[in-house]
């Protein structure tokens, strides 16, 4: 019996499998994970004073069962959003190209900047307009669907930061960033307060929601940072 031996480099299973392995290092290689979290979770906990400045727009009051029911608008904190996440988004932006041109590989990061960008514009000009925005002596008069609740909270600064990171998962072909973003759009539209009662404090009750949801983003970002350096330079 007589055998031909073939050269592994003409192995076609070696070479597919040197390919993925090449692809998968690239990939590992462009991940700055870290980055957005820790930048976005900056961004949230600087919401958190600014939401208590600037005046109360309200208009287009009207009856409603008994009591009034108008559209109400926080230009400050709204502007703050806006400008922040703008900012965010070219500091997320100028780290990924620089770490990428130190590793020597390309960046996938643009479509994630102008998905987060298009998201901060969308919703500030969503709640300029008052779309959802109600203010009522009663609470009672507006008994909106869970389904509702849920929308509401995800056309939020806070719900678009969730919907850009899985924009980011998937162009990182990140698994874990993946079940991150999961996790911190649950916190988001369940959302998980410990307690805290949805109007209470005034102009502070977003307080609570923003510490938790930059708590989750600093957490993650240290958590991703951290098993980068573990797992080191591949």
């Amino acid at each position: 019996m007589t055998s031909n031996a073939v050269p592994a480099g003409d192995d076609p299973r070696r070479l597919l499998a040197e390919a993925y392995g090449l692809a998968r290092r690239v990939r590992l290689a462009q991940r700055v994970t870290w980055l957005p979290l820790l930048v976005l979770a900056v961004v949230t906990f600087g919401a958190i004073p600014v939401s208590g400045w600037g005046p109360t727009v309200v208009r287009d009051c009207r009856a409603a069962d008994g009591g009034q029911v108008c559209r109400v608008w926080e230009p400050v904190p709204q502007f703050y959003w806006l400008a922040a996440l703008f900012l965010a988004y070219v500091v997320i932006a100028g780290g990924y190209l620089r770490v990428a041109r130190a590793r020597g590989v390309d960046t996938r990061v643009r479509p994630y900047v102008l998905t987060g960008v298009a998201l901060a514009v969308v919703l500030f000009a969503a709640i300029a307009a008052g779309a959802g925005a109600w203010l009522v002596p009663d609470r009672q008069l507006l008994d909106p669907s869970a389904f509702v609740q849920v929308l509401f909270r995800l056309l939020t600064p806070i719900g678009g930061i969730g919907l850009a990171l899985l924009v980011l998962a998937w162009l990182e072909r990140h698994p874990a960033l993946l079940a991150f973003a999961l996790g911190y759009l649950t916190v988001v539209l369940v959302p998980i307060t410990f307690g805290w009662g949805a109007h209470w404090g005034g102009r502070w009750q977003a307080a609570p929601m923003l510490i938790i949801s930059g708590g989750v983003l600093l957490l993650g970002g240290a958590g991703f940072a951290l098993a980068q350096r573990l797992r080191g330079p591949r």
